[in-house]
This record gives C-alpha cells, structure tokens and sequence, in this order.
C-alpha cells in the first residue's frame, strides 16, 4: 500500500476532455498516456476518472466525484477506468451517471476512446482478466502536463499477495518495461526540458525479475545514469525495503544525480502484525536497511507507508510502530487508517474498534509530524538545491519542500540558502 497521491482534481485539455486522477504516482503517470491515447482517438467533451482502490475511502471519493460531475456537466460523457474500475466494473456500470467503464488494460488501448463502428453495438463495460496480461505497454509521452518532474512507468504488477492489499487484482502480476525502452523515454524527457525524473511503479524494486537474465533495479538505475549523462535528477518512488539490491546501494553510494530520498513501504513497525500482514520484512531488518542507507548516503533522508489499527493490533503492538518512526529517523510519512477490502484475507481477521483505529492513526500522523520537524531542524543554515515546482515553492534532492523568495523559474534547479521551517517545510531564499 502506497500513496503517493496526485491531487484528485480535472485536469483539462483545449479538446474538453478533462482526466481526474485518484491514488498512485502510477495513476498520474498513467492519466497521461490516457490524455494523449483520448486526443488520438478523437474524444471530446468527456471526463475520464482514472480510479484507485487502494481503500474504501479512495473508491468512496471517486463515486462521489462521478456523480458531482454528472450534475456539472450533464451532457459530457463520462468514462471511468482505473484499480478500482478493474476490481469491481459492476459497480460502476450501474451507476446511472456513467458511459463507459475501461480496465486497466483497456485503458490505454488504442482506440479504446474512439466512438463504435456504425452499425456496431457499443460495449459499456470493457474490462478484461488483468491477470491475462503479461506485457508493460512501451508507450512513450512528450511530457507531463502542468509538473516540474517525469514520471517513467518502468514496472506493473505485484506477484506478492500482503494481506490488506488489493492491489493485485487491480493491476494483475509484475511485469517490467524493457531497460532499453524506460533508457529511451528518460532520454526523451530530459531532452524536452524535464529536470528531474521519478521512476514508478507498482512494485519498483521487483523490476526485472521477469525480464531474460532478471536485471536488478540497480542495475537499471545505473545504465540510466550512465546513458543520460545530461539527466540532473533521478528519483525512485515508493520501494520495498525487503528488496533493495547491492547495485542499487552502489548507486546511493556514488551516483549524487540518484536523489537521497527512499519512500519505503513499512505498512508497520511490529513483527507480529508484520507476519500477519504477509510482509517479507521484520522490524529489525527495516532498521538495519536505513542503517546501511545512511552509511553509505549520509544526507539520505526516509520516507514510509504505515497502517494503523491492522486486525488483532493491539497498544502494545502499536506502540512498536510509533517507536519506529523515531529509530528509524523517518521524516515523511503516509498514515492509512486500516480499511477492509473486500475479497482480502485482512477483511477476515478480527478488527480493531473503529475509534481506536482513528485515534491511532492521528498518533502516528503525530509521530510523523515530530520526525518531520527534527528533520527540518538539521536542514537550517545550509545551502540546498531546489526544483521549482511552482512560483515560491520547490523540493530540495532529499525530497523536503521549500517555501522561497526571490526569483527562480518553474521547472528547472535553482540554488537556495534555508533561512527556517514553518514545521511543515522549510523556508529558504533563492541565492
């Protein structure tokens, strides 16, 4: 479970189809391989709600977003595709606002938005077995709209079956991009301008392993690095701490384009919750991973996914993954309620009271905030270098945000002298 969460917010286009992304960095990635398969299918005046189903709350939020937007725009067609459009098509197809229902597989299909053959029955829900699929789709894009980064989709899938998780039936099983194919489009968008990419995923650290001779993920990293020269920033998203490979710990060693910021997905700080949840990692191993980071990347800084109120957690248990948050120096975190996804073995198991799993939640969103603010802390008084994303705000290579004065254009590197934190972020004048 990750979150790595693009604003859920109509992003528009000069043809009138607006994209609305739920969930994932994966997700953003993904909407626009959809904006550009809708502009070559001819679609016009429609929204595409790119779903998620990673809790109930996501898929809560996009039925709600469908039937705001029907009353907005009553005669815009309107297409809803995404995890949770895989996992459960029915649902969607009957509700009365929508059109047409794509899997993920189909989503980005070629004339998967174009209108049926005249004569031809048009088919409302077209979502296929993801399982069947076995391939990443090798489309490349131009650009992403309206962000400072790229994002590569370089991996899909997860062969691993955690169980809270639904992902799975929502993407189907891991596949990897051919490392000629991702070296390509890194390539592509460093010409267009892009400073920084972010390679993505649903399961980065398992890239390879299906691909003739299983190449590591640091291994790709490394031949990107190497056949970009030009590239200034290379970033990973949301990785597995139980598959961090020794060429990737080179890389964090001796390549300073690799930003030193590791999103791990931890989901919990106790061993037995750990085996309960079908992780392949224990406490003291994603202790003794940001160990081993920082020796080796002293700036580094940590990021991690946790769940409160898993079944059968108790305070005891809780209270191991608060103590996590500090020994592991973690600084950002993303806090998920536990929520029972139908169709999981989680969902089965005895649940914690709802308000012990809010209150909960807001301790270690708490937690959070104090490792965020100790982080802050040691960053005052340096000089950092800050991709714009927007007027008066970029993000330093260990991924902290920065709120600046001065002036520094959107979308490239500026260098910036941190004058204090608000607790939140750092504040900084661009030198």
């Amino acid at each position: 479970m990750s979150a790595d969460a693009p604003d859920n917010t109509p992003s528009p286009s000069a043809d009138g189809v607006d994209i609305v992304t739920f969930g994932c960095r994966l997700n953003a990635y993904e909407s626009e391989v959809i904006r550009k398969r809708a502009a070559e299918d001819g679609l016009s005046d429609a929204i595409v709600f790119n779903t998620c189903a990673v809790t109930g709350e996501a898929v809560r939020q996009a039925r709600q977003a469908i039937r705001k937007a029907r009353r907005e725009r009553p005669g815009a067609k309107l297409i809803v595709t995404g995890c949770a459009a895989q996992i459960d098509p029915a649902a969607f197809a009957a509700m009365a606002e929508v059109d047409l229902v794509l899997g993920n597989a189909e989503k980005s299909a070629p004339g998967a938005y174009a209108p049926p053959a005249q004569g031809a029955e048009p088919m409302r829900v077209r979502v296929n077995d993801i399982m069947s699929v076995r391939e990443t789709a090798g489309h490349l894009i131009d650009g992403l709209k309206d962000r400072a980064r790229a994002y590569v989709e370089v991996q899909n899938g997860c062969d691993h079956r955690c169980t809270f998780c639904i992902i799975p039936y929502g993407r189907g099983n891991s596949r990897s991009a051919a490392a000629g194919e991702v070296v390509e489009q890194v390539r592509k968008l460093t010409a267009q301008g892009y400073q920084e990419v972010v390679l993505t995923g649903v399961d980065v650290t398992s890239w390879g392993a299906d691909l003739p001779g299983q190449p590591t993920l640091g291994q790709l990293v490394a031949r990107i690095l190497k056949l970009v020269p030009e590239l200034p920033r290379l970033r990973l998203s949301s990785i597995d701490a139980a598959e961090i490979d020794p060429d990737l710990m080179r890389c964090l060693r001796d390549e300073p384009r690799l930003m030193p910021y590791l999103h791990l997905s931890l989901q919990a700080g106790d061993d037995m919750i750990l085996k309960r949840m079908k992780r392949r990692h224990l406490r003291a191993d994603a202790l003794r991973l940001v160990a081993e980071v920082r020796a080796v990347r002293p700036d580094v800084a940590f990021g991690a996914d946790l769940i409160a109120g898993f079944p059968t957690e108790t305070d005891e248990m809780f209270e191991n993954s608060i103590r996590l948050v500090e020994e592991a120096g973690l600084a950002f975190l993303h806090v998920f309620p536990f929520s029972a996804r139908p169709g999981t073995p989680a969902a089965r198991m005895p649940k914690v009271e709802g308000e012990v799993v809010k209150a909960r939640a807001a301790r270690l969103r708490a937690a959070g905030e104090a490792g965020l603010a100790r982080h802050l802390d040691r960053q005052v008084g340096r000089m950092l270098s800050g991709l714009v994303e927007r007027p008066g705000v970029a993000r330093a290579e260990d991924f902290t945000e920065i709120a600046f004065t001065g002036e520094a254009q959107v979308g490239r590197l500026a260098a910036m002298r941190v004058t204090g934190h608000d607790g939140r972020r750092l504040t900084a004048v661009a030198a």
